[in-house]
Parts: C-alpha cells; sequence; structure tokens
C-alpha cells in the first residue's frame, strides 16, 4: 500500500542528481559525530548552507548508531545536492526490522527521544525507505530556493520555535501520566 511517504519518496527520487557524496561510517557516537563533521565540510565546499542540514545529518546519524546498531556494521551518510534546489540527506543502517514512526515522541519527559520530531520540523520532507534487505534508510529533503524571511533566519531560531512544542508535548504526557496514578 503506497502512503504518503512513499509517494514523497517516488517523486523526489526522479530528479537528476548534480552532486552526490556518501560515506561509511562505524556505529558508534564517534562515527554518529564525524558523519555531521564531513557533512558539515561537504556543504561547505558546495557553498550550500550548513543549516539545518547538519543538525538533521546529527539527528539520523544519531539514530543509526544508537537504534540502528548490527554488531561488525556501521551506516551510510549520503548528501545529493538535486537540481540545485534539493538538498537530499540519506542515513542507510542495517535494521530494517526496526523503522522509525513520524509524530512519534519519546514516553513522559526526558532528555531525548525528540530527535525526529526535530528533523520533522527542520525538513521540508522525510521519510523512510525498506531496503535492501536488510537495511532501511531515514531520508529527509531540504528546498534551497528559500524566500527572504526564511533564508536569515538561522537554525538557532528555528530550532528555539521547535524547543516549546516539544517541551508542551513533553507536558502533556506528564500531566497525562499524573492524571493515571
Amino acid at each position: 500500500m503506497a502512503t504518503l511517504s512513499h509517494v514523497n519518496e517516488r517523486i523526489s527520487t526522479h530528479r537528476d542528481t548534480e552532486r552526490e557524496f556518501f560515506v561509511p561510517l562505524s556505529a558508534t557516537r564517534r562515527g554518529a559525530r564525524l558523519a555531521r563533521l564531513l557533512a558539515t565540510e561537504q556543504l561547505r565546499s558546495w557553498g550550500l548552507p550548513l543549516d539545518p542540514a547538519r543538525l538533521i545529518v546529527a539527528e539520523l546519524a544519531a539514530n543509526a548508531a544508537l537504534h540502528g546498531k548490527v554488531r561488525g556494521r556501521g551506516f551510510r551518510v549520503t548528501l545529493s545536492n538535486i537540481d540545485a534546489r534539493v538538498l537530499r540527506i540519506e542515513v542507510t543502517d542495517p535494521r530494517g526490522d526496526r523503522l522509525p514512526v513520524k509524530g512519534a515522541a519519546a514516553d513522559g519527559v526526558g532528555e531525548s527521544g525528540y530527535g525526529l520530531l526535530l528533523v520533522e520540523q527542520l525538513a521540508d520532507r522525510w521519510g523512510v525507505r525498506e531496503g535492501p534487505v536488510p537495511c532501511k534508510t531515514v531520508w529527509a529533503e531540504l528546498d534551497l530556493a528559500v524566500t527572504g524571511d526564511q533564508a536569515a533566519e538561522p537554525v538557532t531560531s528555528q530550532a528555539a520555535s521547535i524547543i516549546p512544542k516539544i517541551s508542551s508535548t513533553a507536558a502533556s504526557g506528564s500531566s497525562a501520566s499524573r492524571a493515571r496514578e
């Protein structure tokens, strides 16, 4: 059955890729950090905006290292500049049996579990592609042609506007759990 994610995936993969960068990394914290650093340098060499792309790379790579880890297997980060208008970020890991769920937040109030909510807010589109077995690829796309106000707004202010949404989600979950007690 085709979902909206699958439709977005098909639309976005039929474009011509002008530039592509990919690197395999170990599924460790160090590998996730290296993914962000290498992506930052690649974006800089292409002359593309660093934010929010490096934050998305950091979140997806951290998820791959934490949730997509299989002993002896790493993950792959791919950056594609499509038609000079779209930056596509893909992180492929060997845990196709553990798919992320859109809009799902961590249970209770905590400091972790909100990475994909952040990706959802920062990316123009994102989704998951299954396969090749046993892998999955979590992808996000950023439209590079932005209008005046969006281009001037740094990622820190974008992230700052997301934090109250995440906090209210956590707070409502916390009050709901207290009400059940």
